[in-house]
């Protein structure tokens, strides 16, 4: 800590573990990287459902102190473990406020944001936001509602964002957003943005077990396998990687796709598996802890991407560190975490042609053996630019440039 006081820093979730994303991931690893870097976090999140507590979704670094918030379960489409917090008084409310924390961080610009916020100026500190979700993605979800439902969200994001001392993105093309955005308001109110990845603890990756998903499957010891680790959504385009997988199945027969994960198209994909010529050749994990699919995809040979809607891709930067070669459809977030040319190749997304080339980029990987080990080689060897511990040093230096003078 370069000889500088330790922080105290409340950390706020709209959603927790158990429930698995790439924002409960990033929370906890937030939280834990501020508490191996020896600064005290409280984490104010959702109580999940019944007695058991969550154990950790992987992150390395101390517990930290839980404020277990008053939560109910979210309305579909959310899963049956995603809780949202009450925006009520607590008595975690409470015993984060007794914390007199230097920095309040919101993780949501929604009832756990305010809650953030209400905090941060009773106590008179900074508050900073993670802007970890394009919710523009998002409106298929509110069908004819979609136009107004993105109007109405862009100006409470605004207004939100005016009331951070910073902003944070997950990636440099984000902040640049958010940045154009800040500026187009004008006013005196405008927040301090910084692009600052979410970090992951590579000695837990480099660690895992590579899992040969083939004899869970029943496919042969000699086929190529494609795996892809996320949510079953529109937004992440699961059905286009699926479309682009059976256009690559038809020229190399080895080919196989491991989908590790749960969502809202499962049932959708059942169904057309279970009627066409893939059913035998895709397999579908459902959702699996974090640690656990990742060792699936440690023991895959390459790596599949089509999602549209991502911040960082934090599971491009996962599967990087074990080992895995990507294939990715271009995109938000994408070249953060993914070297064209080097552990990955990343094709242009053309309407009415994007299956096709992320096709081709399979059978690319899938042709030439050594090409795919050459990558996977500087996949792992490039994973240092995404330790977790670099990351939190980042934020903490922004933590203290915001909180300079303050208190």
């Amino acid at each position: 800590m370069s000889g500088q006081p330790s922080l105290t820093v409340a950390v706020f979730g709209e959603s927790y573990l158990p429930y698995l994303s790439g924002v409960t991931v990033a929370t906890e690893a937030l939280a834990r990287g501020l508490g191996a870097a020896g600064h005290r976090v409280v984490l104010a999140v959702p109580r999940p459902a019944g007695s058991a507590l969550p154990t950790g979704g992987g992150a390395d670094g101390p517990d930290p102190e839980m404020a277990w918030l008053p939560s109910y379960q979210g309305p579909p489409p959310a899963p049956p473990d995603y809780r949202m917090p009450w925006p009520v008084p607590s008595d975690a409310l409470a015993r984060v406020r007794a914390a007199r924390p230097d920095i309040v961080h919101a993780q949501s610009p929604f009832v756990s944001g305010l809650m953030a916020r209400h905090l941060a100026r009773a106590v008179g500190a900074p508050l900073v936001f993670t802007h970890h979700t394009r919710f523009g993605d998002y409106g298929h979800y509110l069908g004819p509602l979609a136009a107004p439902g993105a109007a109405l969200v862009g100006a409470y994001l605004g207004a939100f964002w005016a009331g951070c001392a910073a902003v944070v993105a997950p990636a440099a093309d984000l902040a640049v957003e958010i940045e154009a955005a800040v500026s187009s308001r004008g006013g005196a109110a405008r927040p301090v943005v910084r692009a600052i990845p979410t970090g992951i603890d590579l000695p837990i990756l480099r660690a895992l077990s590579p899992v040969d998903p083939r004899p869970r499957a029943g496919w042969p010891p000699d086929t190529i396998v494609a795996v892809s680790v996320g949510r079953l959504a529109r937004e992440k385009s699961t059905d286009l990687l699926l479309d682009a997988f059976g256009d690559a199945t038809r020229t190399d027969p080895r080919l196989r796709l491991a989908l590790v994960g749960d969502g809202p198209l499962r049932g959708e994909l059942e169904r057309r598996l279970a009627t066409g010529a893939l059913g035998d050749r895709v397999l579908l994990t459902g959702r699996l802890p974090r640690l656990e699919a990742l060792a699936i995809a440690a023991g895959a040979n390459l790596f599949a991407f089509a999602s549209r809607t991502e911040t960082q891709g934090l599971v491009l930067a996962e599967a990087l560190a074990v080992g895995l070669p990507v294939v990715t459809l271009d995109g938000p977030g994408v070249r953060s975490s993914v070297r064209d040319g080097v552990d990955g190749i990343v094709v242009a997304r053309r309407p009415g042609h994007s299956a096709t080339l992320l096709a081709e980029g399979m059978l690319a990987l899938a042709a030439d053996p050594a090409r795919r080990a050459v990558m996977a080689r500087a996949a792992r060897d490039g994973a240092e630019r995404f330790a977790a511990s670099a990351r939190i040093e980042e934020m903490v230096a922004l933590y203290r440039s915001v909180g300079r003078g303050r208190r």
